[in-house]
């Protein structure tokens, strides 16, 4: 199956699309990145060219090789170009439920009867999202995290009538382009990644709100201690390696005084009727510069570049 994929159809040119089709560039594929207008597209290109700098700043790719990466990708306005020769389809559009119905239903009367449908939404239904297409059993969630060329893991959800089939080609695609796909058994709100995201920061809002510890205290204990941590060993492999009888112990006390609340965090309710929204507005839980947007973000990518030469050495490819 896999065999018969030769040609992207990316859609979304805004915070993550042009690091998908980058990421299906580089692993050879030739991409048709779909913008709405000429602007969105000139600025898809300007990201993945800065995207591409930086990795040949980090020796991931070579001088000469970016031209050619560069030329695989090719810029459209039309949903008929967008599908022109293509054989799987990347949406990353906004995260709005009726624009992505409507984009898929416009799109499948220009596919083949083969072509599998992905949205890489972050946590809305696949099944939702299919409700207009006449062919739903070729739709999958393909949930790309943020850096889309940095981070590995991929989440593929199906929806009610998804077909093993296209959730099979899904898999060995994202493999091909060097991801890390996760299947889950059934779609669920958020997924995986973001039901533990979530419940994290519900958590880390709460200590905060009841006057546990500050903002500073719950950052620095995430970045010095469990994010270190967890980067290597996830929370069933720590589990083990303390001693399940430890973690039971724990439970027993710790559990109930854990934050269970289903409302919205009265610090996070107070920042937003503020109009303190984060980076974006300068102000959220920090104050923010661009400089210090700035900053930060090449600290993160520093870290994550790393993370990804480490990925293509094996460094956490073991078994137990």
């Amino acid at each position: 199956m896999l065999e018969g994929i030769k040609r992207i159809c990316n859609l979304g040119t805004g915070t993550i699309g042009p690091g998908i089709a980058l990421t299906f560039a580089l692993a050879g594929y030739h991409v048709n990145m779909y913008g709405r207008s000429n602007a969105s597209i000139k600025r898809g290109f300007k990201r993945i060219d800065e995207i591409l700098q930086r990795f040949n700043d980090h020796g991931l790719v070579e001088t000469t090789e970016i031209p050619v990466i560069m030329a695989r990708i090719s810029g459209v306005m039309t949903l008929e170009e967008a599908m022109a020769g293509a054989n799987f389809v990347i949406e990353s559009i906004t995260e709005d439920l009726s624009s992505k119905q409507e984009i898929f239903a416009k799109i499948e009367k220009f596919c083949s009867p083969e072509t599998v449908f992905a949205s890489s939404t972050s946590g809305l239904s696949p099944t939702a999202i299919a409700a207009k297409l006449e062919h739903k059993n070729r739709f999958v969630v393909a949930h790309f995290w943020n850096p889309p060329h940095l981070i590995p893991l991929v989440e593929v959800v199906p929806g009610e009538h998804t077909s093993r089939s296209s959730i099979v080609l899904t898999i060995e695609l994202l493999k091909k382009i060097g991801k890390k796909p996760v299947v889950l058994n059934r779609e669920a709100l958020g997924f995986i990644g973001n039901r533990l995201q979530f419940a994290m920061l519900r958590e880390a809002l709460s200590i905060i709100d009841s006057g546990i510890a500050s903002k500073e205290a719950v950052d620095a204990t995430m970045k010095y201690a469990l994010g270190r941590r967890l980067s290597t060993t996830g929370p069933f492999e720590s589990a083990d390696l303390s001693g399940l009888d430890i973690i039971g112990d724990i439970s027993s006390y710790l559990l109930e005084d854990l934050c269970t609340s289903h409302e919205v965090s009265p610090v996070l309710r107070k920042a937003i009727a503020e109009g303190k929204l984060g980076a974006k507005t300068d102000s959220g839980f920090y104050q923010w510069s661009r400089d210090s947007v700035l900053k930060i973000t090449r600290i993160r990518e520093d870290n994550l570049i790393e993370w990804l030469s480490k990925d293509k050495q094996g460094y956490l490819d073991w078994e137990v």
